[in-house]
């Protein structure tokens, strides 16, 4: 919704909004662009004078503004329907969507087509450290969007990504998640078969052959061109050697090489399923390799937020065990023999919900030490992560938590804070902690 707000900003309109909790790097973002927040859905906000509220996902009936523009019958849209009639018409989308990766594909697919001198608009569910914001409107008929399958509104259960008309789609993974709106994976490939359903036949689909879930899609109908990754025979990513370069080669045959500033196997399959969606756009490979070499990365991607006493600390928006997993995997391969010690806030609806809790001591197991953030679940922690028991603490106090890092640190440990929310300052409040420490750990 921040991302709408600035590409209404930049089609000429004035804009406000509201929320109950924004935090950086959007609310940021949003101030420096003019755009006032209010903090709060106050039914008082229905007196200002607007011509069209959109509303985002997040908002449930019984929300008091909510309730206001019902009973008045002020006019409201959803954001993707907004986006789409006002911003995405006429244009060539290139979507990418998944359960994974769909931030960081996005932002290299964005960055490809920049470097080519396509100056495509984009709207990215994060911000790329090669703008500096997430979302730009260009006069350029490419525009490259983060495809989500969550659901569009309270008037509009059908997903996101159903409003987008992409000609142009990645499709990067499919696990389960939202378990507060799909009752099971069945459910949400459906709503991608949905998807595939509105592309039409001169456009392309390229879709990562490691998925079954992916597969059982697009055996169910598929009227557009298909493109293969993470195959043979298709589009692949060869290993990293050295200093994080790896081959790139499409049915067998080496297209070239190139490094990327994000670590980790699943990194190099998002670059080259951006590679091949770019190519459909009429970037050559061998133009796009360059471009990676310059990519710099996305806020709260393994971001490096600080570094203290030798001991530095990474953000990161894993919240997904297969995410989670992949975060810490791709960081080892970065920092080697080094301590990590992951920090989990379990904070999507998912996590609360406690549909995943089974799956969180394997995708832990990667990292040296664990300290869970579990304030307001309603599941116990400590006994889902009991197969880790040895190297798991777990804090419903922040100050506690903090406290309890501080202590145990030691020079060179890699600190990485994973949550799909702010982590209430966590990465702020460890640094002053760690900067006011009387010593640490050698």
């Amino acid at each position: 919704m921040g991302g709408i707000a600035l590409l209404a900003r930049a089609a000429g309109h004035q804009v406000s909004g509201c929320d109950a909790n924004v935090y950086p790097p959007m609310s940021s973002q949003l101030e420096q662009q003019g755009i006032t927040l209010t903090e709060g859905y106050g039914a008082d906000q229905a007196d200002l004078e607007v011509d069209l509220f959109v509303v985002g996902n997040a908002i449930s009936r019984g929300n008091p503004l909510l309730e206001e523009i019902l009973a008045r019958n002020l006019p409201f849209v959803s954001g993707p329907q907004w986006l789409a009639e006002h911003i995405l018409q006429g244009k060539w989308v290139l979507g990418v969507a998944g359960t994974h990766g769909k931030t960081t594909t996005t932002a290299l697919l964005t960055w490809i087509l920049e470097d080519a001198g396509l100056n495509p608009g984009f709207l990215v569910g994060g911000v790329p450290q090669d703008f500096g914001v997430s979302a730009r409107l260009t006069d350029s008929p490419f525009f490259v969007i983060e495809a989500d399958e969550y659901d569009t509104a309270f008037c509009d259960k059908r997903s996101k990504f159903i409003h987008y008309r992409p000609r142009t789609l990645i499709l990067n993974n499919l696990e389960f998640d939202h378990a507060d709106i799909f009752v099971d994976l069945a459910a949400i490939e459906t709503q991608f078969h949905h998807l595939v359903r509105t592309l039409p036949n001169n456009g392309l689909i390229l879709a990562n052959a490691a998925e079954a879930s992916l597969q059982r899609v697009l055996t169910r109908g598929c009227w557009t061109p298909l493109e293969w990754f993470n195959a043979a025979e298709g589009w692949q990513a060869g290993e990293a050697v050295g200093d994080g370069a790896f081959a790139v080669s499409l049915n067998g045959r080496e297209i070239g090489s190139t490094t990327l500033s994000l670590p980790g196997k699943h990194n190099r399959a998002n670059a080259v399923a951006a590679i091949a969606a770019a190519r459909h756009a009429g970037v050559p490979p061998e133009f796009a390799l360059q471009a990676l070499k310059k990519f710099k990365g996305v806020k709260r991607r393994l971001e490096v937020r600080g570094t203290a006493r030798d001991v530095t600390v990474y953000d990161d928006f894993a919240h997904h065990p297969t995410a989670i997993a992949a975060t810490i995997e791709g960081l080892r391969g970065r920092v080697g023999s080094k301590r990590i010690i992951a920090l989990l806030e379990p904070r999507s609806n998912t996590m609360k919900l406690g549909s995943m809790k089974a799956q969180l001591p394997a995708s832990l197991a990667g990292a040296d030490l664990v300290y869970c953030y579990a304030r307001n679940l309603g599941w116990d922690v400590s006994q889902a992560l009991a197969p880790i028991k040895s190297k798991t603490h777990v804090f419903d106090d922040m100050g506690e938590l903090i406290a309890a890092i501080t202590a145990e640190v030691r020079a060179g440990d890699q600190v990485l804070a994973m949550s799909n929310g702010g982590f209430g300052g966590i990465h702020e409040l460890l640094l002053k902690a760690l900067g006011a420490a009387v010593e640490i750990k050698k």
